[in-house]
């Protein structure tokens, strides 16, 4: 499957709905594709990067607003703050960790915004199938934190849908 491609065509869509992209400000990968496709269909993109990055990522410099910060926590922390929502493309280790924290924050009930793993072709089947083993092994669930789309059109009404996560505590 044509990640890029679908990437570029999710960040039209955003644009389309009028709304903007919160993003770590690189110009490659799929985060690049979609700011691309954002930028392209005349939205508004934020690119959040750290200094060391800038080269090594290419940043996006036709972001409309390209912050830089000193550290990778300052830059998660930034995004974290100033999203509304939070959708995990196909990906690598970055995105692992950037949405196992939002996953940790909705749990702990110091974040209450949509969090959606974006599955084309069953790219997330075995991180979900490891979330349902954490349950059966008795440790906590994850039910409600997190939704997954497996289609663009299933994405949009899961962003608008948020309802409270009740936390274990």
């Amino acid at each position: 499957m044509d990640y890029h491609r679908h990437a570029q065509k999710l960040g039209q869509q955003i644009a389309d709905k009028q709304w903007g992209l919160v993003y770590g400000g690189g110009k490659s990968g799929l985060m690049g594709a979609v700011a691309q496709g954002v930028k392209q269909a005349g939205g508004h993109v934020v690119g959040i990067i750290p200094h060391f990055m800038i080269e090594r990522e290419l940043a996006f410099k036709e972001a409309n607003e390209l912050l830089t910060v000193e550290t990778m926590a300052e830059r998660k922390l930034a995004m974290i703050e100033r999203a509304t929502a939070f959708v995990a493309l196909p990906g690598g280790i970055g995105t692992l960790e950037e949405i196992s924290e939002v996953i940790t924050l909705k749990y702990l009930g110091k974040l209450n915004k949509p969090i959606i793993f974006y599955n084309q072709n069953g790219f997330y089947d075995d991180l979900l199938k490891f979330f349902e083993r954490m349950a059966s092994e008795r440790f906590r669930k994850m039910e409600g934190i997190y939704s997954v789309a497996n289609t663009f059109e299933e994405i949009w009404p899961l962003i608008d849908s948020v309802t409270p996560y009740k936390t274990a505590w």
